[in-house]
């Protein structure tokens, strides 16, 4: 894949966002690993501009590791500086900005429910009671509102392997 190339004024603006990252890969003594370069197209999926740091005292070394990532994940190379790489890959189009369909982790809106709550004397006619339900909550069957209970969060691994 050819590697994506970025005007002066892209990397600039990249390089002042990447500032305040923190590492999200490391790369040990091993180098270039099949994981390692997995967990980097992962991050970068995900997050879009990284930072990778090289426990490697190899100049030469560092720069093939990261001109090597760039050729292979489609990545633009932002800066290496020292020991630490910043790469930077458009959002798919698919997964929108945040690197996720954001359809899973979207709640319900509030919406109107019409309950009828009969009366426990006899003749009288049922109440008609229009009831607000926020995302976050379910109607009982006796017509309460109640909270649901929140759903059990999974990881970005599992939600990707399902």
């Amino acid at each position: 894949m050819a590697k994506l190339e970025l005007t002066p004024t892209e990397r600039r603006a990249l390089r002042a966002d990447a500032h305040h990252l923190d590492p999200v890969v490391l790369i040990g003594n091993d180098g270039l690993t099949p994981a390692v370069e997995k967990e980097i197209a992962l991050a970068l999926s995900v997050h879009g501009l990284i930072k990778v740091r090289i426990f490697s005292d190899d100049r030469a070394g560092r720069e093939a590791i990261y001109q090597d990532l760039a050729d292979r994940l489609n990545a633009a190379p932002v800066q290496h500086i020292g020991k630490l790489l910043v790469l930077w890959r458009p959002p798919s189009e698919k997964t929108g900005e945040r690197g996720h369909n954001d359809d899973e982790e979207r709640m319900a809106g509030p919406r109107e429910v019409k309950v009828l709550k009969y009366s426990k004397r006899a003749g009288h006619k049922p109440e008609v009671k229009v009831l607000k339900v926020l995302g976050n909550q379910r109607l009982t069957p006796g017509g309460n509102v109640r909270r649901a209970k929140p759903k059990k969060k999974t990881s970005i691994k599992k939600r990707q392997a399902d």
